[in-house]
């Protein structure tokens, strides 16, 4: 047998690489033309499934309530707040910003209604932990202040109501509370 030329033997490679290419991108392009291949079955669980996890969440109109009956304990006080309502996992639900309440209220809100659904607490207790852990108060999107509150489904959390704008974190939190025991009426 004949040896061949390293040039001859490049070419020959690319040749052969370029046919083997072009036979790849034809089956891929004949393929992309014809239907598309049914979908694989759904995967089927129901609620005894070990991989599953069920947790109660307020609907909208549950954090629309609180929210609102937030807002008119705070004005039945002539006080100027906002109240934010998150969800267990700290999503906002509702944000509500009152008539002449300050501009930094709606974001110190929303992070006292974090901060109580978190730890599961209101947070007026929160700051008596600071002394102990003072580096709590480092964890993005917390706000150890009082004027937030915990909603808790049988001891659980499940939401968290915030408040922001009273003179006072006692005041702020007087007004979470309301917007909790609305949502057991």
């Amino acid at each position: 047998m004949k040896k061949l030329s390293s040039r001859t033997r490049v070419v020959t490679g690319a040749v052969l690489v370029a046919a083997l290419g072009a036979g790849t991108f034809g089956a891929m392009s004949a393929s992309a033309s014809s239907p598309a291949a049914a979908p694989a079955a759904a995967v089927k669980a129901d609620t005894a499934d070990r991989n599953l996890q069920q947790t109660t969440h307020l609907t909208v109109a549950a954090a629309t309530k609180a929210a609102q009956a937030t807002l008119d304990a705070a004005k039945k006080e002539n006080q100027r707040i906002s109240v934010a309502v998150v969800d267990r996992n700290g999503n906002t639900i509702v944000s509500l910003r009152g008539d002449g309440a300050g501009p930094q209220s709606p974001e110190s809100a929303v992070k006292k209604a974090y901060t109580a659904v978190s730890w599961n607490a209101p947070t007026s207790e929160l700051v008596k932990r600071l002394e102990q852990a003072p580096n709590l108060k480092d964890i993005p999107g917390t706000l150890f202040l009082g004027g937030g509150a915990p909603v808790q489904v049988k001891g659980a959390p499940v939401a968290g109501i915030g408040v922001a704008g009273a003179p006072s974190g006692d005041l702020d939190e007087k007004f979470a509370r309301a917007g909790v025991a609305a949502l057991g009426r």
